[in-house]
C-alpha cells in the first residue's frame, strides 16, 4: 500500500493541507474568475503560496475545494479535530465528472477497512481511477462524457 503524500503550508496563522492523491483538478482553487491564484498556482513551486493572501480568503477559498485534496487548520489548534458537518447527506453528480457526496459519511474497502469523512467526498464515475472508490482526476484525460 502506498504512502498519502500530504503537504503543509502556513502562513503563522493558518495552514493548508493538500493531499495530491485526492485532488480531482477542478481548477477552484486557482481559475481566476473563482479562484485564488496569487495562493494557488500550479504553474509555481511551490504551488501553494499562502503569504499571496490573508487568512479569511484562503480558509474560504480552501472551502470550496470539491474533492477534499484541500483543507486547512488554524495553527493555534494543536490537533485538527475532525469537523462533523450537521447536515443531510446530499449528493450531487457533476456532468463528465465525479459523484459529490456532502456529508458525513463512513467509507468501507474492499479490506473491510473503514475511513471517516466528513464535508464533500468525490466518487469515480468513470471507472478510470487509480484511489478507487475516489475520483483522482482520471475523468479528464479520458474524456469521460456522462
Amino acid at each position: 500500500m502506498e504512502k498519502e503524500i500530504v503537504k503543509h503550508y502556513s502562513n503563522g496563522e493558518v495552514t493548508v493541507v493538500w493531499k495530491p492523491g485526492t485532488c480531482i483538478h477542478s481548477t477552484i482553487c486557482w481559475k481566476a474568475a473563482t479562484g485564488l491564484p496569487a495562493v494557488f498556482n500550479p504553474k509555481e513551486k511551490p504551488w501553494i503560496k499562502v503569504a499571496g493572501s490573508d487568512t479569511a480568503h484562503i480558509v474560504e477559498q480552501v472551502q470550496r475545494c470539491p474533492s477534499g485534496a484541500l483543507s486547512f487548520f488554524y495553527d493555534h489548534e494543536l490537533e485538527q479535530e475532525e469537523e462533523l458537518v450537521e447536515q443531510e447527506t446530499k449528493i450531487e453528480i457533476m456532468p463528465n465528472g465525479p459523484l459529490l457526496v456532502y456529508g458525513n459519511i463512513t467509507v468501507k474497502d474492499r479490506n473491510g477497512d473503514e475511513t471517516r469523512k466528513s464535508k464533500v467526498t468525490a466518487f469515480c464515475r468513470c471507472g478510470q481511477s487509480q484511489n478507487k472508490p475516489y475520483c483522482d482526476g482520471s475523468h479528464i484525460p479520458t474524456k469521460f462524457t456522462d
